[in-house]
């Protein structure tokens, strides 16, 4: 399982011109589900973004998490994440997981998530053509991959 997150100053999620989440400042997760990713890949990303320290503190240090600074989250499942580029020009995407393994997995992460955070968390939807929109503040963005722990 691999995430990119961004400190956004805002940010926003569109399907067919219709927002579907929108948040100030906070984070935009976007989220790549594997075929052997699990409940133990889902704790150990919600709890390490949760407790990232990337906002800053009155010393303009990034020593403050999405949850110390109470921002929003926006969580977009992404299968591109998932890419292989090793061969050729064209990405692969056979590591991404199908649709009956990724969609109760991106469901069990955004519910975590928003537990971690004490807050309900924007989201897209599973597979849809969205449209995201976002000012990354900073910039700041952070790539984990829960099989490099």
């Amino acid at each position: 399982m691999r995430v990119v997150i961004q400190r956004v100053s805002s940010a926003s999620v569109s399907i067919d011109g219709e927002v579907r989440a929108s948040i100030g400042p906070g984070l935009l997760v976007l989220l790549g589900i594997g075929h052997e990713d699990g409940a133990e890949d889902i704790d150990y990303l919600v709890n390490k973004t949760a407790a990232l320290r990337i906002f800053n503190d009155s010393d303009g240090v990034m020593n403050r998490s999405v949850v110390d600074v109470g921002g929003d989250v926006i969580v977009v499942s992404q299968f591109t994440l998932m890419a292989s580029t090793r061969k050729g020009n064209r990405p692969s995407y056979i590591g991404a997981a199908g649709h009956e393994t990724a969609i109760p997995l991106y469901e069990q992460f955004c519910r975590r998530m928003s537990s971690a955070i004490g807050r309900p968390v924007g989201t897209g939807v599973f597979g849809a053509d969205m449209k995201v929109s976002l000012t990354n503040d900073g910039p700041v963005t952070i790539c984990i991959d829960s099989r490099n722990r």
